[in-house]
């Protein structure tokens, strides 16, 4: 019988993180300025270091780990791969379910993939700050942990509706040192402004995102970190579906379908890409590989957005990117999984998507409490919310694999657990918990206000 619990070596945690652009057919098109020209390494260099502006920009495959960011990957990486017996049972179906799990981190999620490696590069360079903003408050708690690990102060501005929905995430930045305020603020020009609109604004990531980069332009010991979105997050996340790689390698097997979730890209694109670098090599276990976001129906990015030029942030301080978006004044719903409610996508994300390489799917939110449950009920593990959405897509995928009677290998990126979510699951077990699916006509009029370039 295949083993429950597929563990590798210390010695197995990845040398180098896989970059995707390197194996794109066309290369990926560039931030552009307010001027509608791509964005000079200068203009970036106001808000992120040198090292971080190298990855953001490399076509690289292959760029090396530090020793001093593996030494501290080494407290939970590598991760387990877990088969899913229990859950494959309850289903009775003949597919093989596996899941990577990301929240044995000290953060309890994915997250400090990308923010140990962020914190390190920080510190190299001479920061004296860092700025951040979180949804959910995963990405805070993370860049939080790291800023201890390397000495590096904490800022976070935290979107409001988590910051009053999820105190104990922000009771853990602050144990991590982290100063946190919730977003808008009237810290900023961008949070002052927000309030004069609608004083009881619930916030969103792209908003928050304006607060930090607001602040770390205007102060040049400052600089910013993000926790998703661009290339060089989606780079340190890769860890994940390089372990995994091994891991099945051990086994002697190969996933058929992958199922991330997705709000910025970043846990997808760890999980996904490292399996893609095969399908576009034309390794023949890949030729039929299915890659397929997860994202809410309350924001729906991916599946009703539109494929074009856009901010990254609320009030337009960032750079405009190629990518799949709702518009970036884009309000969504207070939804309970705060990671994915982005107004738009990672451009690599995006661009495969695009190309047609990669699946998209929009779940509502009680379903994806609903496999949480179930999930929680024959593994033990209480996911995050955001991981609920690969998993309620995982079992719709097993289900449908029990009906044509295929024993296919699913796998899912399961990245985080829920212990400081136990509100939501309080409001889904009461039946408080509601579905919202975004007015097509609200997305359609926040696309009219996309930035005019090109």
């Amino acid at each position: 019988m295949t083993p429950l619990r597929i563990d590798l070596a210390p010695n197995d945690i990845p040398t180098h993180w896989y970059n995707v652009v390197a194996d794109l057919a066309n290369a990926p098109a560039p931030p552009l300025g307010p001027d509608g020209k791509p964005v000079t390494p200068e203009a970036m260099g106001a808000i992120f270091p040198g090292p971080i502006l190298e990855q953001e920009m490399s076509a690289q495959r292959w760029i090396a780990i530090p020793d001093e960011v593996r030494q501290i990957y080494a407290q939970w990486r590598p991760s387990p791969l877990i088969r899913a017996l229990r859950l494959e049972q309850a289903l009775g179906t003949p597919a093989k379910l596996f899941y990577k799990y990301e929240g044995v981190s000290p953060a309890g999620s994915h997250k400090p993939n990308s923010a140990v490696p962020q914190a390190y590069y920080n510190k190299v360079a001479g920061t004296q700050r860092l700025t951040t903003e979180t949804g959910a408050g995963q990405w805070g708690s993370s860049i939080a942990y790291a800023g201890q690990m390397f000495g590096l102060p904490v800022r976070v501005y935290m979107v409001k509706v988590s910051y009053q929905q999820k105190p104990f995430r922000r009771s853990m930045m602050q144990t991590w040192g982290a100063e946190v305020f919730a977003s808008p603020t009237d810290r900023t020009q961008a949070g002052r402004n927000a309030l004069a609109a609608d004083p009881d604004s619930p916030g969103s990531l792209g908003l928050a995102i304006s607060e930090a980069v607001e602040e770390a332009a205007a102060d040049p010991a400052v600089c910013y970190t993000l926790g998703s979105v661009l290339n060089h997050v989606a780079l340190h996340q890769t860890v994940i579906g390089l372990e995994a790689k091994k891991q099945f390698d051990k086994l002697g097997l190969y996933p058929d379908v992958i199922f991330g979730p997705c709000g910025g890209g970043s846990s997808f694109a760890g999980i996904a890409f490292p399996f893609l670098a095969d399908k576009m090599a034309g390794d023949k276990r890949a030729q039929h590989l299915r890659c397929v976001a997860v994202e809410p129906t309350s924001c729906p990015t991916l599946t009703q957005g539109a494929y074009a030029y856009d901010y990254g942030d609320a009030s337009g301080y960032t750079p405009i990117m190629k990518m799949y978006t709702l518009g970036h004044d884009f309000m969504p719903p207070g939804i309970h999984a705060g990671g994915l409610r982005y107004h738009g996508d990672s451009p690599l994300v995006s661009q495969l998507l695009h190309e047609r390489l990669i699946e998209a799917l929009a779940v509502p939110q009680v379903a994806t409490f609903s496999a949480g449950v179930a999930f929680a009920r024959a593994e033990g593990i209480i996911p995050a919310p955001e991981s609920c959405h690969a998993i309620r897509a995982a079992i719709d995928e097993a289900l449908r694999c029990k009906e044509r009677g295929e024993p296919r290998t699913l796998l899912f990126n399961l990245t985080g657990h829920g212990h400081f979510d136990m509100a939501s699951y309080d409001k889904y077990l009461s039946g408080q918990l509601e579905d919202y699916a975004y007015p097509v006509e609200a997305i359609r009029q926040s696309l009219t206000r996309l930035p005019k370039v090109g």
